[in-house]
C-alpha cells in the first residue's frame, strides 16, 4: 500500500486537496469492488494540527510531519492562492508554516527521494500541484528535474529552481519519482495518471467516469460554449490573446495588435496558434465574433445591431463569416 501524505498549510487550495484525494479514494473503492486490497492510504499532515483552507473551511486533526519515511509514500504538496507576484512574495518572506514544511522536506524527503532505485519501488515520491512546486523548489527538491506548474508561476519556478527544466504548456510532467502538475483540475489529471500506473488503465477509467472527468478535452471533444472552443491547451501567450479577443471583440485585432498582447512577434504568434489551436489568429477572432453575434441575436438584437456588437463592419460580413465557421470543426 502506498501512503499518500498530503501536506496541508494555511490557505491550501481546497480543490487541489479534495480533487486528487477523491481520485485515490475512488480507486480504493473500485479495487475493493473487484475483490482486491486497497492500493492507497490517505494521510493529511501539517506543521500545525489545523489550518484554514483557501475557502475558509478549517482542516483539522492534521498529523504532524513524520521524522522518517518508513514505507513507500508519495508526498503531495498543494497549491496556495495568488498569482506569480503573490507566490514570489511568499517564497521571499516565508511564513513559519512554510519554513517548517521546507525544513522537513529538505531534512526528511530529500534523502528519501535520493534513495530511488530503478528496480524497486521508491521509498518516496513527490507530487506537486500548482504552487506546491514552488515549495518543492524552495526545499531544493527540483534541482535537475523536469517539472511544471500553473502558467502564472513558471517564471517564479524557474527562478527558484535554476537547474530544473521547467516545462511550459504541460498538464503534468513526470521525472523519476517527481511528478508536477499545473494545478486545480490538472491535479486530478495527474492523480488519474498515477492511479493508472498503480492499478491499471481500466480501473483509472472507472474512477474517471465516477468523477465525470473522462479525459482532458482534446481537439475532437465537444465544448460547452463556443467561447471555450480551442482553449484546451495551456500556452500562456495564446491564452492572453484569446482572453483579450473574448473581452474586446470589437477592437481592430490586427496581427500586430494580437502579437503585442502575446508579447511575441506576429509570425511566432501565428505558429503558436496553429500548433495549439489549429487556427490562425485571424480565424480565431472571426470565430469569437460569430459567437458574440449569435448571443446578441438570442437577446433580441437586430441583425445589424448584432453585427456591430460583435465587431463586424456589416451584416454582410457577418453572414460570410458565419458560413465559413459553419464548416470549421470545433
Amino acid at each position: 500500500m502506498i501512503e499518500l501524505l498530503f501536506v496541508v498549510l494555511p490557505e491550501t487550495l481546497l480543490l487541489d486537496l479534495a480533487g486528487p484525494a477523491e481520485a485515490f479514494r475512488l480507486a480504493n473503492r473500485h479495487l475493493q469492488l473487484r475483490g482486491r486490497a486497497p492500493a492507497f492510504r490517505l494521510r493529511f499532515l501539517g506543521p500545525a494540527p489545523s489550518a484554514a483552507s483557501s475557502v475558509g473551511a478549517s482542516l483539522a486533526q492534521l498529523e504532524p510531519l513524520p521524522s522518517a519515511i518508513e514505507q513507500p509514500s508519495w508526498i503531495v504538496l498543494l497549491g496556495l492562492p495568488g498569482n506569480g507576484e503573490d507566490a514570489a512574495r511568499r517564497v521571499a518572506s516565508p511564513s513559519p508554516d512554510w519554513l517548517a514544511a521546507r525544513h522537513w522536506l529538505s531534512r526528511v524527503i530529500a534523502p528519501a527521494l535520493a534513495d530511488e532505485l530503478p528496480t524497486e519501488t521508491p521509498r518516496a515520491g513527490l507530487v506537486t500541484i500548482c504552487s506546491g512546486a514552488l515549495l518543492a523548489a524552495d526545499a531544493g527538491l527540483l534541482a535537475g528535474r523536469r517539472c511544471t506548474s500553473h502558467h502564472e508561476l513558471l517564471e517564479q519556478l524557474a527562478a527558484h529552481a535554476p537547474t530544473a527544466q521547467v516545462a511550459p504548456n504541460r498538464v503534468f510532467v513526470i521525472d523519476g519519482p517527481v511528478a508536477s502538475s499545473a494545478g486545480i483540475t490538472a491535479g486530478i489529471d495527474l492523480a488519474l495518471h498515477l492511479v493508472a500506473q498503480v492499478c491499471g488503465d481500466a480501473l483509472a477509467a472507472a474512477v474517471a467516469r465516477d468523477m465525470v472527468v473522462f479525459l482532458r478535452r482534446g481537439q475532437d471533444d465537444p465544448q460547452l460554449s463556443p467561447l471555450l472552443a480551442w482553449r484546451n491547451h495551456l500556452h500562456p501567450a495564446v491564452h492572453r490573446v484569446q482572453d483579450a479577443v473574448c473581452e474586446r471583440p470589437t477592437e481592430a485585432w490586427t496581427a500586430e495588435a494580437m502579437a503585442s498582447v502575446a508579447r511575441v512577434t506576429p509570425r511566432h504568434l501565428s505558429r503558436l496558434f496553429r500548433e495549439h489551436t489549429g487556427l490562425s489568429p485571424r480565424d480565431y477572432v472571426e470565430h469569437i465574433r460569430v459567437a458574440r453575434a449569435k448571443e446578441a441575436l438570442a437577446r433580441g438584437a437586430s441583425v445589424v445591431r448584432a453585427s456591430e456588437q460583435a465587431g463586424f463592419s456589416s451584416d454582410r460580413q457577418w453572414r460570410r463569416a458565419r458560413a465559413r465557421n459553419a464548416t470549421r470543426p470545433a
